[in-house]
């Protein structure tokens, strides 16, 4: 592996930073020439050199859109990190469930949603747990700036390793079927509760419909102070008054959005709308 020319590694910062918001710090070149090395093999390019002189060419937009979306698919697993889900579980869908019984309708969105494991896992948790509110009409939406991950969300193919990670054995059992050489699909009664859409969080959000629950978990760290605030502002456009937002475990609204109170619910927090708090 060539090492990264500095010149290199500055024009994919900037190419990032132009179409993702996300800042590559100087202690990322080795993530940048991890992911990138095989995207250039893939592309048929002869090192990542070459392809990123190509990038650099008037009208190379798909090729400079794969190199983002190369550096911008973030880690997930299926429940990953256990407690939100424990909270929607136990205190917020219950809640949420009492609210909305005059209208029989919930909307949930997983926003940088990957390749959809916590959308399937909300999925999961709702067909297990409250089965009896399936009758209504429940919106799971799933949203990723990446094509291809969002491509693949929607398959709802995981391979062993995947699924090893986070996902119990029970529910495994249950919602999947094996397929192929080792991997696994979501059964249609769980793949067909969810949709997914592109969606870039620092572009317009067509469309997007007012949310009871959000999941923004994981991904705001990635952005500038500056880039976390505008994206929280809007998602405050988008929330019920009366729903619920989970960021990341290292994640907080403190110091960047004043308005969203957090609150403690089973071991980790949410944040509400002022006027939702203590009702």
């Amino acid at each position: 592996m060539n090492a990264l020319a500095p010149t290199d590694f500055t024009f994919v910062q900037t190419l990032v930073r132009q179409q993702s918001a996300i800042d590559l710090g100087p202690d990322k070149v080795y993530l940048v020439q991890s992911r990138l090395e095989p995207l250039a093999r893939q592309q048929g390019y002869p090192s990542l050199a070459d392809m990123l002189e190509e990038a650099r060419r008037p009208g190379a937009i798909e090729l400079g859109r794969r190199i983002v979306e190369a550096l911008t698919t973030n880690e997930t697993s299926f429940f990953r990190d256990v407690k939100p889900f424990e909270a929607l579980r136990k205190i917020v869908l219950p809640d949420m469930f009492q609210r909305r019984r005059a209208q029989r309708q919930l909307r949930i969105w997983s926003a940088a949603c990957s390749t959809g494991q916590e959308a399937y896992s909300i999925a999961m948790l709702l067909r297990q747990d409250f089965a009896a509110y399936l009758s209504w009409n429940i919106q799971i939406l799933g949203t990723d700036l990446s094509r291809e991950v969002v491509d693949r969300a929607r398959t709802a193919r995981y391979s062993q390793l995947e699924v090893n990670r986070g996902l119990p054995v029970r529910l495994l059992t249950l919602y999947f079927e094996q397929v192929g050489r080792g991997d696994w699909v979501c059964k249609p009664e769980i793949r067909d509760m969810v949709h997914f859409r592109v969606l870039n969080l620092i572009d317009n959000w067509p469309g997007m419909p007012q949310q009871d629950i959000i999941f923004l978990r994981n991904v705001l760290i990635y952005f500038t102070p500056e880039t976390r605030r505008n994206i929280l502002q809007r998602i405050r456009g988008v929330l019920s008054p009366d729903g619920y937002l989970f960021l990341g475990g290292a994640e907080t609204t403190i110091l960047i959005d004043g308005v969203f109170v957090r609150q403690d619910v089973c071991g980790t927090s949410c944040y509400r709308l002022p006027g939702a708090v203590g009702k």
